[in-house]
């Protein structure tokens, strides 16, 4: 597969390493080294699919674009619209061009979420109760310094989305309601701390922020037959989760942990899994339009 990669910051410059020879040009207005300045001076006959690492702004008007040429697209996440119907749009012509849409949320081939899934899915955990997850990094600065970072609502969509898809994948329930519990600005005019959740089976608490000085990750699920703990990324390793089995009627519980050390394997599982999806002509924009709504839905109450 011949891919373009546009945006070649520091997420471009991964994806490009990734599809390493399947990569015929880069794209991006500001940096010299790029093939092209514009996608749409690419030659549409040099290639079949194009991986977008670009503000969240332009970019359904470049992958409508896309789209429109029947070219697979990988694109960074989040993806935002003012309005639901520009995703529906969008879905239809993913649809009536028979090519593959894809929003890349890479946590989902973390090992130890894939882990956390199969335990989840496995029913040893019984009936999940609740799950507490939070993301936080120390970009705070950095996004402060940006020319276009920060503003809106800041790490709600920037971290959130993570969050959102995540007990998405765990939990696979679109019908909580989730409410937005704190939201601040601390050093930044966007949000740099938000923490929402959702009540229901299982209630469900998230709290991103861009004010943990070391980045950190982790997972709490309480369930009917124990508990599942989840610490740390790949790429901050070590990665560990610890599997509780509950004593009855109360003790201490008997306990397991796996804990990895390596480097993060998550961009070229994901790029693999996009090529595969090309073969198949799948897309994930229902996705999207979840977390889309349930974001547009937080923000407004801020």
């Amino acid at each position: 597969m011949k891919v373009i990669v546009v945006g070649m910051g520091v997420q471009g410059r991964k994806r490009q390493e990734v599809a390493r020879s399947d990569v015929v040009y880069t794209v991006d207005p500001v940096v010299v080294d790029a093939s092209y300045k514009k996608v749409t001076e690419v030659p549409l006959a040099d290639f079949d699919a194009a991986l977008l690492c670009i503000p969240d702004g332009p970019k359904i008007d470049i992958i409508n674009y896309l789209i429109s040429n029947k070219k697979h697209v990988l694109v960074e996440k989040p993806v935002l619209a003012n309005g639901s119907q520009d995703l529906f749009n969008l879905r239809d012509l993913v649809k009536q061009n028979g090519v593959t849409f894809y929003t890349a949320y890479n946590h989902r081939f973390e090992p130890n979420f894939v882990l956390a899934k199969e335990y989840i899915d496995s029913g040893v955990l019984g009936q999940i109760y609740s799950a507490r997850i939070f993301y936080g990094n120390g970009t705070a600065r950095l996004v402060k310094n940006s020319p276009w970072r920060d503003q809106g609502v800041g790490v709600l969509p920037d971290l959130g989305s993570h969050l959102l898809d995540t007990a998405l994948f765990w939990f696979n329930q679109k019908n909580l309601k989730f409410k937005i519990q704190t939201a601040s600005c601390f050093e930044n005019n966007s949000l740099d701390y938000v923490a929402f959740g959702a009540n229901g089976l299982p209630t469900i608490q998230l709290e991103a922020t861009l004010l943990s000085w070391k980045n950190h990750f982790y997972a709490d699920i309480f369930a009917e037959f124990g508990s599942l703990h989840l610490s740390s990324l790949c790429k901050w390793g070590p990665s560990s989760i610890t599997i509780r089995t509950r004593k009855l009627p109360s003790g201490k519980p008997d306990e397991h942990t796996q804990t990895l050390i390596q480097d993060d394997p998550t961009w070229k599982i994901e790029y693999e899994h996009f090529k595969k999806m090309c073969a198949k002509g799948e897309s994930n924009i229902e996705n999207d339009i979840w977390i889309n709504q349930i974001l547009s839905e937080l923000s407004s109450g801020i």
